[in-house]
Order: C-alpha cells, then sequence, then structure tokens
C-alpha cells in the first residue's frame, strides 16, 4: 500500500499543495524540451510551446522553471518578448537600457545625471526591461555591475543560448519571488519585482505591490510570508488583466 500522505492541518488543492508569499528559488531549466520537463519532475504530455499571440500581437515566451529547495515545489516564471523596440502608446518615447541594467523612458538616448555609460545606451526590446531585472536578482549583480546579453537580437525571436549557459553558472544561486494562485489552483509569479536572496527585503515587494499597475491578480498572504495556500488569504484586484499562466499588466501592453 501506499498513501502520499498530508499533515491535516495542510490544506491542498486537489493532488497539488500550492504556495503563497515569498520563497526561495533556484532557476532549473529556461525554456526545456518535453524531455527536460519531465527530466525536473513536471509531468507535461506535449511539447511545449514557447511563442503566444495576445490581442493580434505575437510574443515569444522566456519561460523560467525555478524550484524551491526548502518546500520541495516548482513554479514557472514567463517574459514575453518581442523583436521590436518598446515604445510608449503614442510613440513619443522608447525604453532604453544600458550595459549596467539601468532602465528609463526617454525620446532621445537618455542625458540623465544619474544615467550611465551613454555610450553603451540602445533601445531596449519588449520584456527586456523584465529580463534585465530578473537577471539582476537571480545573479545577485551589484549596483553598476554589468547586466547584459550578447545576444539579446537573438533572445527576442526565441534563442535562449545564451541564457540556457548561465542555469549552469549560476546552478548555486538563488532568488526570492513572490507566489500566488490563481482561480484557485494556478501557482503564479509576481513580475514586477524580484528579490535577492541577501538581503531579504520583503518591503520592497510591498513597495512594488503599492505602486500603479504594481498589483498581482492572485491570492496571496498580504505578510508575505511563505506559507501554504489557502483560499481565504486574501482577494486578488481585478482590476488588472493576466492569464493564468502568464502576467501580462496592462501598462505593458499600454506601452508596447
Amino acid at each position: 500500500m501506499a498513501v502520499s500522505s498530508n499533515n491535516s492541518e495542510v490544506e491542498v488543492a486537489g493532488s497539488v499543495q500550492l504556495f503563497t508569499g515569498v520563497h526561495n528559488f533556484k532557476v532549473i531549466a529556461i525554456n526545456p524540451t518535453l524531455t527536460e520537463l519531465q527530466s525536473i519532475g513536471i509531468q507535461a504530455k506535449k511539447d511545449p510551446e514557447y511563442s503566444v499571440t495576445i490581442q493580434e500581437e505575437t510574443y515569444n515566451k522566456l519561460v523560467f522553471w525555478c524550484h524551491n529547495p526548502e518546500k520541495d515545489f516548482r513554479v514557472k516564471f514567463e517574459i514575453l518578448m518581442q523583436p521590436k523596440h518598446r515604445t510608449s502608446k503614442d510613440g513619443s518615447k522608447f525604453m532604453y537600457a544600458n550595459n549596467i541594467g539601468q532602465i528609463t523612458w526617454s525620446a532621445d538616448v537618455p542625458a540623465y545625471d544619474w544615467w550611465k555609460n551613454a555610450d553603451q545606451t540602445r533601445k531596449a526590446y519588449v520584456g527586456e526591461d523584465t529580463l534585465i531585472n530578473f537577471t539582476k536578482a537571480w545573479a545577485n549583480v551589484a549596483n553598476g555591475g554589468e547586466v547584459s546579453f550578447d545576444t539579446i537580437d537573438k533572445i527576442v525571436n526565441g534563442d535562449v543560448k545564451e541564457l540556457r549557459e548561465y542555469v549552469k553558472i549560476l546552478a548555486d544561486n538563488q532568488l526570492r519571488l513572490l507566489v500566488g494562485v490563481k482561480d484557485g489552483k494556478y501557482q503564479v509569479v509576481y513580475n514586477k519585482h524580484f528579490g535577492r536572496f541577501k538581503p531579504m527585503r520583503d518591503d520592497l515587494f510591498i513597495k512594488s505591490l503599492n505602486e500603479d499597475y504594481g498589483s498581482f491578480n492572485a491570492e496571496y498572504n498580504p505578510d508575505l510570508k511563505p506559507v501554504s495556500y489557502s483560499p481565504s488569504l486574501i482577494t486578488a484586484d481585478v482590476e488588472e488583466s493576466a492569464t493564468a499562466t502568464t502576467e501580462v499588466s496592462d501598462k505593458d501592453l499600454w506601452e508596447s
């Protein structure tokens, strides 16, 4: 006889235990094949698709599979990217990035006092800001440290060879992600802030959640402590649009 039991104090949804709050994760795969998914314990039945169409716009997906070693659960975090420069809705401004991970909006090459390395500044692609911020936390990049991608032109077109190398290089690194539950059964990841393993700054997640377009369309515990999911946690903000598996904010669609 075999019984996959849980303590009676633990609330589970169906056969899958879900979690909320800020947890530590290691990145274990990026855009894995079906065989690779199965090797990390994800029981998929067909090869995953790494493109999606939203409001007649096609995006290439970067899918980061992350593992929490303490509670032994996995989540996937998705970034939607396009091989076109990100502009404001009226087309008057572009998003710019430089080689140390600074990101800003400007009508021309940024000339702000705080902007560094103007000679290594370029227009950013759709989704690149999220990739940069995620990588900063994952690689624990110090302020002013370099964070750029040699093959960004390929990455936005779905070629993730360079990023997959970082899974090996950063195998021992951890970052902190806020996870919630969508529709009572989907584990989703907050995409507006990513935390470093040290120092553990939950206040920065709270700050982001309180900003314009910063809400998280999922159920999560307001104190952000890492806990098992309970349906009575918090009422999600339903004003911001998102899918069950991919967070796409109104701001992203408005500015892209």
